[in-house]
């Protein structure tokens, strides 16, 4: 009855630390969403050799979209709005930023400091793929 007994017993402990552990998990899955995007972002594009700060800002005329000013480091008063869906940032499609410039792309969010951004810009001459990380500051 004894043996019993602290099978009983060794068995309720590792129930209880096997579900303690999968909860601990479970809280420390960060939420994406627009808040959690919003601030400084560093960005580096290889191919052109640039790095710039841009900002996410909330916009407030949509339920999952952003501005992002400086996109493509056009300046700080040229803003890209983009929408979230799930880990995904996708600019609106065809946009004519205020500087006369054209995108398109989806950006992939991991975690909440990292955004790979593959776009393409067509600034009236030429069209130029890119490759862009984001990472938060």
């Amino acid at each position: 009855m004894k043996k019993i007994n602290k099978y009983i017993l060794l068995f309720s402990l590792l129930t209880g630390i096997i579900a303690s552990s999968c909860n601990k998990n479970n809280e420390n899955t960060p939420i994406l969403s627009r808040t959690s995007l919003t601030g400084t972002w560093m960005v580096n594009e290889a191919k052109k050799k640039a790095t710039y700060e841009v900002t996410i800002l909330i916009d407030s005329a949509t339920s999952n979209g952003v501005l992002i000013a400086n996109f493509a480091g056009a300046g700080q008063d040229v803003k890209a709005i983009a929408y979230l869906s799930g880990n995904t940032l996708a600019l609106k499609s065809n946009e004519l930023l205020s500087n006369g410039w054209i995108v398109n792309g989806n950006g992939t969010v991991s975690g909440l400091t990292r955004i790979d951004w593959p776009y393409t810009l067509n600034d009236g001459a030429n069209q130029t793929n890119i490759q862009a990380v984001f990472t938060k500051k």
